[in-house]
């Protein structure tokens, strides 16, 4: 379908040369990017999975709610499989259109082919035998999935299965098998319309807990070790979604507002509150995690995107002279952009693995 283009703002271990994305020219399409690659010991597969919840309807088109998955895990076997893209030629071009309006100082389309971009994950590869820890993956308001594939390829690199979650209707765009989905969000969301998203978002993580025994990858997946992570929104929906559930082992929250009524007091289960320096809700996140237990971990010289892809993209698209350095600071930060990933792997990685997860 076709939406309106908006603002959503706020709701929203290797050597350095491994970790920066590389750039060339590409005979008139702009910089070829790459994606970080993951340092763990196993090669990653991918696939991707639709689910369908006809009990739901979507609160944004009606309709029975749909969902798109990527599912990333350790692989016997990469030989003779293809990496999958990052994004579909069809999500490629929406992305381009759309990214500099929901993140200024983004190159205008026609400058960067996001369709050339690929992950590190091998489409069908077959898994790695074994039972693996499963981390399920909320996206940042607006964004889409596939913003969270470096940081989701190093966790399936070293021993669990990834399910990175779309939100067809608040993320920028989603290729489902009925057709695109772009976001129906118009500006900064009020309060009504982000309590209408984290609660979407919530239902949408447990149809997807109630899923994993059925999805193709299910006999790779320990079903007793569970963790949830997000990023911003997302990180708001995984908190609350691990609320009372107990299959939930660990939850980690990357920049997400934590002050729906009611507040997560008492919340039971470990917790990791990974924030940057540069963000301007700074105090909004402070306040809203004070009352909380959890591991605290500060990321320097940073802003609220460099948890994801465009983190180490930003940079390289600054230094190829498509991004200014004041669009840079508002988008990511200042500092080393891989030095950055690497500090966001680790923690997150630590989190997890100290919860054998």
């Amino acid at each position: 379908m076709t939406s309106r283009r908006t603002l959503l703002q706020g709701t929203l271990c290797g050597t350095v040369a491994a970790l920066l994305p590389q750039a060339a020219s590409a005979a008139g399409a702009g910089p070829l990017l790459r994606l970080p690659a993951p340092v763990g010991p196993y090669p990653v597969g991918l696939r991707t999975v639709h689910l369908t919840d006809p009990a739901r309807s979507d609160p944004w088109v009606g309709g029975a709610r749909e969902l798109m998955l990527t599912v990333l895990y350790p692989a016997r076997t990469v030989r003779g499989f293809p990496r999958a893209p990052q994004l579909t030629p069809a999500e490629a071009r929406e992305f381009a259109d759309y990214a500099p309006r929901v993140h200024p100082g983004l190159p205008e389309p026609g400058a960067v082919d996001w369709g050339e971009v690929l992950t590190h994950g091998y489409a069908g590869a077959p898994p790695l035998p074994g039972r693996w820890p499963v981390l399920v993956y909320s996206p940042g308001g607006g964004d889409s999935r596939t913003l969270g594939t470096s940081l989701a390829e190093d966790l399936a690199s070293r021993g669990r299965v990834v399910v990175l979650v779309d939100h067809p209707g608040d993320a920028s765009q989603v290729e489902l098998p009925t057709g695109m989905r772009t976001t129906v969000l118009v500006g900064p969301p009020d309060p009504a319309t982000f309590r209408t998203m984290v609660d979407t978002r919530i239902a949408d993580l447990r149809l997807v807990l109630d899923r994993l025994g059925a999805l193709p990858l299910a006999p790779a997946m320990d079903l007793g070790r569970i963790g949830l992570y997000g990023h911003s929104a997302g990180g708001t929906a995984v908190v609350y979604a691990a609320r009372g559930d107990r299959r939930i082992g660990a939850v980690a929250n990357l920049e997400g507002y934590l002050d729906l009524d009611p507040a997560p007091v008492g919340f039971d289960r470990p917790l990791l509150l990974f924030r940057t320096d540069g963000f301007e809700g700074a105090a909004r996140i402070d306040s809203s995690w004070a009352p909380l237990p959890g591991r605290r971990e500060l990321l320097a010289d940073a802003n609220h995107w460099a948890f994801t892809d465009l983190g180490p993209l930003v940079a390289r698209l600054r230094a190829a002279g498509l991004v200014t350095a004041s669009a840079r600071a508002a988008l990511v930060g200042t500092g080393d952009a891989a030095a950055a990933l690497a500090r966001v792997r680790r923690g997150v990685g630590a989190f997890f693995a100290g919860h054998r997860l």
